[in-house]
């Protein structure tokens, strides 16, 4: 695992308001988010803002809740891979703040601890999915692997991913969940509080990132990303077979008999849909353009592009 540059330690009052706000936010996975209830299977989990069902317009009403269930059930898997990597760099990170400013330290550690709480709500939840609908899911790429890989890059870049994912969450529940009234209510919930933590651990990727891009020479800058390419690479790599896999799931155990045409245009709406909830959504954010656009030279803004083309396209 590679160790963040060490840089000068500033003191900034954002890890003492980010500290203040996961105190007065803070919640319980049992009291306040699952509160003894189960999914409703009649109403859908994702809305059409992140699932772009609606353009698959020969999906049957109940064909169309069943994927969005299924895109919702991914959705909560990808989530839980994708905090397995952020936790371990949150750790890591902590360390730097040792002997430090001692409030950042608290605000990183409760960081972790938030993450740690997260990847245990996403379990009990493809538990109680897995109990209650068909069998013959399939969840791609192992957490513990998945993680290794990623952490392997440079910090920069994981941190840049990172700060990516914690917006591109906070976009989707504000703009597509909160507002859609046929989301199953506990689905709806889970986000809701999800989202007050990932508030929080936004700002704290954010200074960290920027902490981290300090240390940096312009070669090691560089290099970094050439590393954030190969990670949205390796992350659209995930996309394809889960998207593949959730379509097989879908005609196993659909009522319906989707043609060769069909399936084929199921696996493009599929791919496009979570390239759009897991890269597109992200990198058009306005708050992450904008720093990553003031770290990084023009030419290297080119290179970046040029590799989000295929994949935003």
């Amino acid at each position: 695992m590679q160790t963040a540059v060490n840089a000068t330690p500033i003191i900034d009052g954002r890890y003492g308001r980010c500290l203040e706000n996961s105190r007065r936010i803070r919640w319980d996975i049992d009291k306040d988010v699952i509160r003894g209830r189960e999914f409703d299977y009649s109403g859908l989990f994702l809305p059409d803002g992140l699932s772009m069902i609606s353009r698959l317009e020969f999906l049957s009403e109940a064909d169309a809740r069943l994927l969005s269930q299924i895109q919702g059930r991914t959705y909560v898997n990808i989530f839980g891979l994708a905090e397995r990597w952020i936790n371990a760099k949150v750790l890591e990170l902590s360390a730097e703040h040792w002997l430090g400013d001692q409030v950042a330290l608290e605000a990183m550690v409760g960081f972790s601890q938030e993450e740690l709480k997260h990847q245990e709500l996403f379990r009990r939840l493809e538990r109680m999915m897995a109990g209650s609908m068909p069998a013959g899911y399939e969840a791609m790429g192992n957490a513990d692997e998945i993680a290794s890989q990623v952490l392997g890059k440079s910090t920069w870049s994981v941190l840049a991913l990172t700060c990516n994912i914690e917006l591109f969450t906070q976009a989707h529940y504000l703009e597509s969940i909160r507002p859609d009234v046929a989301i199953s209510p506990l689905f709806k919930d889970v986000f809701l509080f999800h989202w007050k933590e990932e508030s929080q651990h936004a700002i704290l990727d954010e200074l960290e990132w920027t902490r981290c891009d300090r240390g940096l020479t312009a070669a090691q800058r560089d290099a970094a990303v050439d590393d954030l390419i190969a990670l949205v690479g390796a992350v659209d790599s995930l996309l394809q077979a889960q998207s593949k896999a959730d379509v097989r799931y879908l005609c196993h155990v659909s009522e319906t008999r989707f043609t060769g045409a069909q399936v084929a245009e199921l696996e493009a709406g599929v791919l496009k849909a979570y390239r759009w909830q897991y890269i597109g959504s992200g990198a058009q954010h306005p708050r992450f353009t904008k720093l990553l656009t003031g770290m990084i030279t023009q030419a290297q803004a080119e290179r970046v592009t040029r590799a989000l083309a295929p994949i935003m396209a």
